[in-house]
């Protein structure tokens, strides 16, 4: 794997999140309907056409990599090269006029992430991660934050609804040992960690499409994100998240985590 050819991928995944913000600011706050997938979650013309969109730019440039999307599932996911693509991460913001939706797209080569995305359309802020490189945020480089203690810590999750009734009793508990916790920042908790603005996002009942973008994002601004027993995260892991600013609080959230009985 060779840094030019990540430095070429990285101004394609830039033209395709330029794409989808053109794409999620002409639905934006406009009126649509508003579908219902097999599986409960909400839909938008927005989702479709954004991931229409990405599937085609992949296969005009790189006709030989794989693509896996929320919306239209699975193409040649056994490629080296393989593109994950979330259109909209947070449907739910998107539809209800909040600013807090984002676009993921993540490239993985063997089914680890090697480059990721996070880009908020209606912030204008954009997050680039590549393997042992920094991590940019609209072009400079960011750094998480300097939070070595679960008391002085932060904790976020998009929603309560994402876990389990066992889940949510772990959630709770690290609750009661950080500064405050949060909800409702969809990707861009994620975002503010790699910033330096918040410390811990633990989070469960996540896709594919949900976190791989955010693994080469958070590590190249110094934090580290795992599952909840501390592996790391690929295509073929079970929807867990832990991401801490550091290694010592994500030690510290871990160890707390398994002592949770």
């Amino acid at each position: 794997m060779s840094t030019p050819a990540l430095s070429e991928f990285a101004d394609f995944a830039a033209k395709l999140a330029d794409r989808a913000r053109d794409i999620t600011q002409r639905y934006f706050r406009q009126p649509q309907d508003i579908s219902r997938k097999s599986d409960g979650t909400p839909v938008t013309i927005a989702d479709l056409e954004i991931e229409q969109k990405a599937r085609l730019m992949i296969a005009e440039q790189y006709p030989e990599h794989g693509v896996y999307g929320e919306e239209e599932g699975e193409d040649n996911t056994h490629s080296e090269w393989l593109w994950v693509i979330d259109p909209i991460d947070g449907t739910k913001s998107f539809a209800t006029g909040k600013r807090t939706f984002g676009c993921l797209i993540a490239l993985l080569q063997d089914r680890r992430p090697v480059m990721g995305v996070i880009d908020m359309p209606s912030l204008d802020e954009r997050w680039l991660g590549i393997k042992d490189q920094p991590t940019l945020y609209n072009g400079r480089i960011c750094r998480s934050a300097a939070t070595y203690s679960l008391e002085d810590a932060t904790l976020n999750a998009t929603t309560p609804d994402m876990f389990s009734p066992e889940e949510w009793r772990v959630f709770s508990r690290m609750s009661e040992v950080v500064r405050f916790r949060q909800f409702g920042a969809d990707c861009y908790a994620y975002g503010l960690l790699a910033c330096g603005f918040t410390d811990l996002v633990l989070e469960a009942g996540l896709g594919r499409f949900d976190y791989l973008a955010l693994v080469p994002v958070i590590e190249g601004a110094g934090g580290c994100i795992s599952d909840w027993q501390g592996h790391p995260l690929t295509f073929d892991s079970a929807g867990q998240a832990l991401a801490s600013a550091n290694e010592t609080l994500h030690t510290r959230a871990l160890d707390f985590l398994g002592s949770i009985e």
